[in-house]
């Protein structure tokens, strides 16, 4: 089975429990949610993808992991919806290499491969995620577009066990407007209900993946484009 690669690139992950961890990134083609705020919208939407997608193996994927990050950095697949796609034998491959999996999902089909991290990012005004993968997940990523996503994120999440940790991220355009009604709602949900964490997108403010020559630099109009049809 060949999977469709839409870029790979050695930074590291700038989210969650392991921020600032060294990570390999692979990103899988396409998506069935159309985010209104993608940032990786070269990964669905028409205006945006590239001329060509890479279908590669397992196993050269895991040789570009091997020749492009030391051991120990952790490999994160990501997308585009990358469980769409059964990561059996990637993440084998992976594992044989030495390298812990982390997975990011909107948790919308069957998990297929024995990932090491769970991150779901559930998206409330799309397909919601499975209550098996809710289960599965060790923490949770709501993306806050407007305050009303925060309960709405969180109305997904019924069976999430009780250590798996909830973020709340400002969507990126949200996070840098001098109007911080986002950024004050985050800080009021997390203050109500101390399981809750307010994040960030890191590794944005260091440009880190841009470092790298595989990264996709192309810029994506975030908060959308009616234009374009998200």
């Amino acid at each position: 089975m060949k999977l469709p690669v839409h870029e790979h690139f050695y930074t590291w992950q700038g989210e969650g429990v392991h921020l600032g961890r060294a990570a390999y990134f692979v990103r899988l083609y396409g998506c069935p949610q159309a985010c209104p705020w993608c940032d990786s919208a070269a990964t669905w939407h028409k205006a945006y993808r590239p001329d060509h997608v890479k279908l590669m193996t397992p196993q050269e994927i895991t040789a570009l992991v091997q020749q492009g990050s030391p051991d120990g950095a952790v490999v994160v697949i990501t997308g585009g919806e990358p469980i769409l796609f059964d990561l059996t034998d990637l993440v084998d491959d992976l594992h044989a290499l030495g390298r812990k999996v982390h997975l990011e999902t909107s948790g919308i089909a069957p998990l297929r491969g024995e990932i090491d991290w769970v991150t779901l990012s559930p998206k409330p005004f799309g397909t919601h995620p499975l209550r098996e993968i809710v289960a599965r997940a060790d923490e949770v990523k709501i993306i806050v577009h407007d305050p009303e996503d925060i309960p709405a994120g969180l109305a997904t999440l019924t069976g999430l066990r009780d250590d798996a940790v909830i973020w709340l991220h400002p969507e990126w355009s949200r996070a840098r407007e001098r109007d911080i009604t986002v950024l004050n709602a985050i800080t009021q949900a997390v203050k109500e209900n101390p399981r809750l964490r307010a994040g960030y997108q890191m590794h944005k403010l260091y440009r880190a993946d841009d470092l790298d020559a595989h990264s996709d630099k192309r810029l994506v109009p975030l908060g959308g484009n009616l234009e374009l049809g998200y």
